[in-house]
């Protein structure tokens, strides 16, 4: 399965579970290159369509994302520190500038009452003001970051619910061997009449080589996913080779409304949102103002 990032900062992780506004379905409108640059002489990290990010809450980020790194034991090139903090406050922007076009409004007795709620998480004001103090938050850098992020979640929601819950799969059988030449064996056997679950339960004693339903788009190998997808009920693939080995593949069942698993529709989220943000990219300005 593909990787699946949902939080965009480390912080949308508990602001995830805070936000849980009513879903919709996703707005096909996209944020315009229409916004006024912001009306400020403070040094500029980026601009996305006009709206800011400080250069200070840039640092301050970096400085986060160095911590966290350091602690969790990770390495990572002051050129890969910049791309991924750059990345996440574009797609933040660009979600949050979507939102406010689609009618999402957050307003200061909501924004409080998250602060209030996470407060009360934190075991009070106080260990609250002490941890923003100890991650280079300042009290209004912090309600900013937040309002930022609540509305961001808002637009990713909106898009990642959209994907329906069913889909067009395939319940199939694979063969996977590490040896080409096991491979065609396997492959002369079948087209010689054997049994495609009988063999592949020779390769694979545990689940005969089940590899249940699944939809387009939602196998870690693409060229696997292309092959089987080619393909009717009661057909087997030729011998197809990835960075895994040698697959041969059988299609069991074909459904064009099938249940998706948790997994599966997760895959398929965050493809929605990749393809939500590579448009929002494509049709926005976006100033980098840091090297």
């Amino acid at each position: 399965m593909k990787r699946y990032l949902f939080p965009i900062l480390m912080m949308l992780i508990m602001l995830s579970a805070c936000n849980k506004a009513t879903p919709t379905p996703a707005p096909t409108e996209l944020p315009t290159a229409t916004l006024p640059p912001t009306p400020t002489a403070l040094p500029m990290a980026l601009r996305v369509n006009g709206e800011g990010i400080l250069l200070s809450d840039y640092q301050a980020e970096l400085a986060r994302l160095q911590l966290a790194q350091t602690e969790l034991g990770q390495v990572s090139t002051p050129e890969e520190q910049r791309d991924r903090i750059i990345n996440n406050y574009v797609d933040m922007l660009l979600l949050a500038q979507a939102a406010a076009q689609n009618g999402f409004s957050l307003d200061d007795a909501t924004l409080q009452a998250r602060l209030d709620k996470l407060a009360t998480d934190a075991g009070g004001a106080e260990k609250l003001s002490a941890w923003q103090a100890a991650n280079g938050y300042t009290a209004d850098s912090f309600k900013t970051a937040l309002r930022l992020e609540i509305t961001a979640v808002w637009q990713r929601d909106q898009i990642i619910n959209s994907v329906p819950t069913t889909a067009e799969q395939i319940h199939a059988l694979q063969i996977l061997v590490q040896e080409e030449a096991n491979a065609l064996d396997a492959l002369q056997k079948l087209k010689d009449g054997t049994n495609f679950a009988e063999l592949a339960l020779l390769y694979d004693k545990t689940s005969g080589g089940d590899i249940g339903w699944f939809a387009a788009g939602t196998l870690t190998q693409p060229e696997v996913d292309a092959a089987v997808f080619a393909l009717q009920i009661g057909q087997y693939t030729e011998v197809i080779k990835s960075e895994l080995g040698y697959h041969i593949l059988y299609v069991v069942d074909r459904e064009p409304e099938h249940p998706l698993s948790v997994d599966g529709r997760r895959i398929l989220q965050e493809a929605a949102l990749d393809k939500w943000l590579e448009a929002a990219r494509a049709a926005s300005s976006i100033e980098v103002l840091v090297q």
